[in-house]
């Protein structure tokens, strides 16, 4: 088997290991990217009382993530992946490309084979699990920020990931979504989340028309004859859950009857 060129660290440490890596004395400048706004303050407050890490800023979605990471340029990006808006996989993929020097470990509560793989290929650093300790998630932030991959211990009782580091680097099967625009993924998310079309403008800071345009596009890529049909894509490909789609959907009639 080939071997990765860039280390990957797999194991849970020891406290004195993390304490050797504050003892270093160069702060690691870290963004929160977590929906939960009770998940932000904690993560915030665990990682600066444990290690010699710098919370530069905490975002609520994807969207936000990428222009937090074009203005504060942090060393790492602690990414969840079901976010409102802009997912963590699309976001991992922009902030890639506007920001290699930054890098992006994904955090999150639940994990299948395809989110691992379609994190490792838009870029991201590592993968943990959010009951992951405080000592594991300090030594993914320190290996993340010296360019080696980390992928919480937890992982393994599940996945071969040396496997799906490997198939990462095959090309991807083909599927209609590999034809969509960056720009297009965005609309698909929104779509799916119950915005309407002014909604979408507004998000995206485009015109309707423009809206419409790539939801036209959309269509004919996807074969899609619907909105029902589009969201059916969206789900079915990671882009969103049925859960933020039920949320959507709910508040968009909650502000119609209002």
């Amino acid at each position: 088997m080939e071997k990765e060129q860039q280390r990957i660290v797999t194991f849970s440490p020891s406290g004195a290991k993390v304490r050797a890596m504050a003892e270093k004395g160069i702060p690691t400048r870290v963004l929160l990217a977590d929906d939960h706004d009770v998940v932000r303050p904690a993560l915030q407050m665990l990682l600066q009382s444990r290690g010699d890490i710098e919370i530069v800023g905490d975002v609520r979605n994807g969207r936000e993530a990428v222009s937090a990471v074009e203005r504060l340029h942090p060393d790492v990006v602690l990414m969840d992946l079901v976010m409102p808006g802009l997912n963590g996989i699309e976001a991992t993929r922009q902030i890639r490309r506007i920001a290699p020097r930054t890098h992006v470990l994904i955090l999150s509560g639940y994990v299948d084979e395809r989110q691992l793989l379609d994190a490792v290929r838009a870029g991201a650093a590592g993968f943990l699990i959010k009951t992951s300790d405080v000592n594991e998630l300090l030594l993914a932030i320190d290996s993340a920020k010296r360019g080696n991959r980390y992928f919480s211990s937890k992982l393994n009782d599940n996945f071969d990931v040396d496997e799906l580091l490997q198939q990462s680097r095959r090309p991807a099967a083909s599927t209609p979504a590999e034809k969509l625009t960056v720009r297009e993924r965005e609309v698909l998310q929104l779509v799916a989340e119950g915005y309407t079309n002014q909604g979408i403008a507004d998000a995206l800071v485009v015109s309707v028309k423009t809206v419409e345009a790539h939801k036209s596009h959309l269509q004919q890529k996807l074969r899609a004859r619907n909105r029902a049909d589009l969201i059916r894509y969206a789900i079915s490909s990671g882009l969103v859950t049925l859960e933020t789609v039920d949320e959507g959907f709910s508040a968009l009639g909650d502000a119609e009857a209002g």
